[in-house]
């Protein structure tokens, strides 16, 4: 052995890095460093054992036609260094030396890039998994924020933080209450006469959203909807009839076939009308103005599953709907007015 070798071998076997060069047709071990030997060390029962004995897990028939074609074999694999497990990270080529062809081994210690992927991994899965999360409680405070208020409030609250109070010269606005429910509750099962009730109101939330109008609030046993509130639109009068018609007809029919009966009474008012976001830190969009008092007034003095109008209402819906000409009332705060019960619409659309 040369001084040159001689000083290659000592270089070699001061490295970290594990280094071995096996023959590359009995796998026999020519030479290995001290970190080689250390990370796969042979048997008691074997000190000469070759390559693939020592490196357990080498497909040896793929290294070979990786080889043959002068392409490097990698591979990852796990030892066992005292308690530690190491990842190591393994490379074959062929190379040519003074004694003829022969494989040149090498293994690297990745434990610490390993974990770095792992933690990252980890932090990403993390990251994906908070995205997520949040992502559904945005999306389940937003369907709660609009349960209380029409869709372009919220995004006027989203975007700029507050809303700005808005005048609506003509809208139309329903009052619905039902007769007797206090009674009801009382007397009755309470979770029964609540779970009706909630069925009842999910009802018309279809109801009112299938003719484009807004529901507003309930209040107990109350139903407060509008058309023409946020977004103003030509026909709202038409909307909230269509609307209040379709309710009592569920109630009709829901009355037919159930033991408990649900007996409305509804205020339809058409006037100039603000809508607005009113609270702190409890959000709630209200509206305020004659119309709505009117609402709530005519209401008050409803028959049994009767739908009475103002004169506002009917003159544009006249054309469209079948009414009944109750004449002058003495409403509170109003007083006298002309109103009607809406009996039907003359082109039904249901």
């Amino acid at each position: 052995m040369t001084a040159g070798q001689e000083m290659l071998r000592t270089a070699l076997q001061s490295l970290g890095t594990a280094v071995a060069i096996a023959d590359p047709e009995s796998w026999e071990i020519r030479f290995e460093n001290a970190c080689f030997f250390q990370w796969f060390p042979p048997g008691d029962d074997d000190p000469d054992a070759p390559l693939p004995r020592r490196l357990s897990a080498l497909d040896t028939e793929k290294a070979a036609t990786r080889l043959a074609a002068g392409r490097v074999f990698s591979r990852d694999t796990d030892v066992k260094a005292g308690a530690r497990t190491l990842s190591l990270a393994l490379d074959l080529r062929r190379i040519d030396t003074e004694e003829g062809p022969a494989v040149l081994v090498e293994a690297r210690n990745v434990s610490k890039q390993r974990e770095a992927e792992y933690m990252l991994d980890s932090y990403s899965r993390m990251a994906e998994k908070n995205a997520r999360e949040l992502q559904r409680e945005k999306e389940r405070v937003e369907k709660l924020l609009l349960n209380i208020m029409p869709r372009s409030v919220y995004d006027e609250l989203k975007d700029f933080g507050t809303t700005t109070p808005q005048r609506f010269d003509s809208a139309s606005v329903l009052m619905l209450d039902f007769i007797g429910f206090t009674d009801m509750a009382i007397a009755s099962d309470p979770g029964s006469v609540v779970s009706e009730l909630n069925d009842i109101f999910s009802a018309f939330d279809r109801i009112t959203e299938l003719f484009g109008c807004e529901r507003i609030k309930t209040i107990g046993d109350a139903y407060v909807a509008v058309s023409g509130v946020p977004e103003a639109v030509p026909d709202h009068a038409a909307n909230i009839a269509r609307v209040a018609l379709r309710m009592r007809r569920y109630l009709e029919k829901r009355n037919e076939s159930h033991p408990t009966k649900w007996h409305c009474r509804i205020g339809v008012s058409t006037g100039a009308l603000i809508g607005s976001m009113v609270g702190i830190q409890k959000y709630v969009y209200d509206i305020f103005g004659p119309a709505a008092n009117l609402a709530a007034r005519l209401e008050a003095l409803c028959e049994p599953m009767q739908i009475l109008i103002d004169e506002p209402t009917f003159a544009l819906i006249g054309q469209e709907f079948a009414t009944a000409d109750l004449g002058g009332i003495e409403v509170k705060g109003f007083g006298t007015q002309r109103v009607r019960a809406l009996q039907y619409e003359t082109r039904a659309r249901f």
